[in-house]
């Protein structure tokens, strides 16, 4: 019998034998700023980018899939490692059904609307190009909302909010709080440090996907890991180049500029870029290999007679650290690598264990990060 017919039919049982959960409808207000009502707890629900179960890895760890009947398709080609650990759990996540993209027009409402679900959780990224082709409009029609969350265009703003709204949604806001409550304390463990201690901040690039493509160099602005460099006592040299949240920067920008520490992130992106230039770092990577395509890297016009290249200070960290709400880790990470002497007792990796043995449904590996300066 097929998955999802299964699926069915234990809820229809579930109903029958009175044991279901109760929905009552509830107006939430999501990160766009939209009121949106809402039958909730939600059962079945289309996840709008499949890195949105980061977040219900963390609310529900015993069964993330149990309310998804559909997907985006890009968990498996941006985050393979990962993708492999929860498929091994949970090997009924590769009978989901899948979707194209909302901001490239592939999206089909009519499978969608098939599916029958009770919300669809879209990236805030997503929003201009859902209403420009009045998809919005069109799953109003047919009596499904969208609940917009985030955790990419302003983690460090609406992760928590995302999270607390998922939860809400889902009947797990104990679940939430518990998260955030720990997250938050694991940002405390920098910021109270960097504040009383008021460092001298070194001059830090961040190389977005160093290695992707042949172009260099793309950054953060104020935003996301442009961000997180300035909370952990760095100074992103983009800040006031870049205005948005992502964009790029020329080699001669980055020359003048002459940081300190320079922070690659990365990635196994076979899937996109077969046998690229990119540091493979993520769940179980291959440490010597990433360091070796990271030390390459230093070898491009962009890193021509700089402080950082001249004294090791180049590390490559995770690039989903920007797209999922474990972004305290690697805040923990930077501050670690720019002022080593007053994190001496912090281990991010100890952190980075713990968020996966209280919170994930898949174990830890280790290979998120690496630094040309590691004795």
């Amino acid at each position: 019998m097929h998955a999802p017919l299964l699926k069915t039919l234990g809820g229809l049982v579930l109903t029958l034998v009175g044991t279901a959960v109760h929905a009552d409808e509830i107006t939430v207000t999501d990160v766009a700023g939209r009121e949106v009502t809402v039958d909730a707890p939600v059962d079945r629900v289309i996840l709008g980018e499949g890195r949105q179960i980061y977040l219900l890895g963390a609310l529900q760890p015993e069964d993330p899939f149990a309310h998804v009947v559909g997907w985006r398709e890009d968990f498996s080609q941006a985050d393979p490692d990962n993708y492999a650990a929860y498929a091994e759990r949970f090997p009924e996540l590769k009978e989901i059904p899948t979707f194209g993209g909302f901001k490239d027009g592939t999206f089909d409402v009519e499978q969608a609307a098939a599916l029958d679900p009770d919300v669809v959780l879209m990236n805030l990224e997503a929003k201009a190009a859902t209403e420009d082709a009045a998809y919005d409009d069109k799953l109003a029609e047919l009596g499904i909302p969208i609940v917009y969350v985030d955790f990419r265009e302003a983690p460090l703003e609406h992760t928590v909010p995302s999270m607390r709204l998922m939860g809400k949604l889902l009947g797990e806001e104990e679940a939430a709080d518990a998260f955030i409550d720990f997250a938050d304390a694991q940002m405390a463990r920098v910021t109270e440090t960097i504040e009383d201690a008021d460092p001298e901040r070194p001059r830090v690039f961040i190389d977005r996907a160093g290695g992707y493509s042949e172009d260099c160099c793309m950054s953060f602005g104020p935003g996301n890991f442009g961000e997180y460099v300035e909370i952990a006592g760095g100074t992103n040299i983009a800040k006031d180049i870049i205005p948005n949240t992502f964009g790029t920067l020329n080699p001669e920008q980055i020359i003048a500029a002459n940081p300190q520490h320079v922070v690659v992130t990365g990635g196994n992106w076979d899937a996109y870029v077969p046998g690229g230039d990119w540091v493979g770092v993520g769940p179980g990577a291959d440490m010597t290999a990433a360091r070796a395509k990271l030390e390459a890297l230093t070898e491009r016009t962009a890193m021509t007679g700089i402080e950082a290249v001249e004294n090791d200070n180049v590390h490559a960290i995770w690039h989903q650290f920007y797209n999922s709400p474990y972004y305290f880790v690697a805040v923990q990470q930077l501050a670690k690598w720019f002022h080593p002497e007053l994190f001496a007792d912090l281990d991010p990796e100890a952190t980075m264990e713990e968020l996966h043995q209280r919170f994930l449904p898949v174990d830890y590996a280790p290979g998120y990060w690496v630094s040309l300066k590691e004795h």
